[in-house]
């Protein structure tokens, strides 16, 4: 009985090039498609929150610009963290070969970070955490800051350390790894897929964390600040 030949794996191109990714289809969509759906729903809920955080409605008074701009950042996070993030998070498995438009948007990303096509057991982790619990946190804390709530300070730090923890996560383990696997300087590719989209989970959680340390600060020093009752 003679030995069957395996089956070569298909070209790609994702880095390393000697990466073998066996199940792996290339999208039949452009570029520009993945783009301009991430970008568009982006822009429709940053829209949509702007003029929600902006109705008297909510607590008799709009909200300043910086606090209206906190909360279209949290509604876009629970919309790629529960969304996007959540499929990978469920078909990990499955995205190199699945032509369904979010798996394609991952092998689109995946070339500035072939991680996400070869099942990489720390950002499946770390996804995973980010779908399931920053992404619904995220949407509390946007109808928290709506519905002036206690805790929607606190729900701030909470989701703000934790987008920031993994964060830093994502690109040390990738530094620790020599950036193998995205090609180095590639305008498109490493340094806005790689560098520029992950850097925002960087810049901005930072000044949110600084946001509301300061308001819980305030509040605890306030607290502090009133006499006990002499019974």
């Amino acid at each position: 009985m003679g030995l069957e030949a395996e089956p070569l794996a298909a070209p790609h191109p994702y880095w390393p090039r000697d990466l073998e990714i066996r199940r792996y289809i290339p999208n039949d969509r452009p570029t520009w498609h993945s783009l301009a759906f991430l970008f568009s729903v982006s822009a429709a809920l940053l829209t949509l929150t702007w003029l929600a955080a902006g109705w008297r409605g909510w607590t008799g008074a709009p909200m300043r610009t910086g606090r209206r701009l906190a909360l279209c950042w949290f509604a876009i996070c629970g919309f790629i963290h529960g969304v996007i993030e959540g499929w990978f998070s469920l078909y990990h498995t499955d995205i190199p070969g699945d032509q369904s438009f979010l798996s394609q948007l991952w092998k689109e990303y995946a070339k500035g970070d072939s991680r996400y096509v070869i099942e990489d057991n720390f950002t499946v982790c770390m996804e995973t955490i980010t779908a399931w619990a920053w992404g619904p946190l995220s949407l509390l804390t946007v109808l928290a800051f709506l519905q002036r709530q206690p805790h929607r300070y606190v729900l701030q730090l909470v989701v703000s350390l934790g987008q920031l923890y993994g964060d830093v996560l994502y690109f040390y383990t990738e530094y620790r790894e020599g950036f193998a696997h995205s090609e180095m300087w590639h305008p498109l590719y490493f340094w806005f897929y790689f560098v520029f989209m992950n850097a925002l989970w960087i810049v901005i959680p930072s000044i949110l964390l600084l946001d509301a340390w300061g308001h819980l600060s305030a509040a605890q020093r306030a607290l502090d600040s009133v006499k006990p009752k002499r019974h």
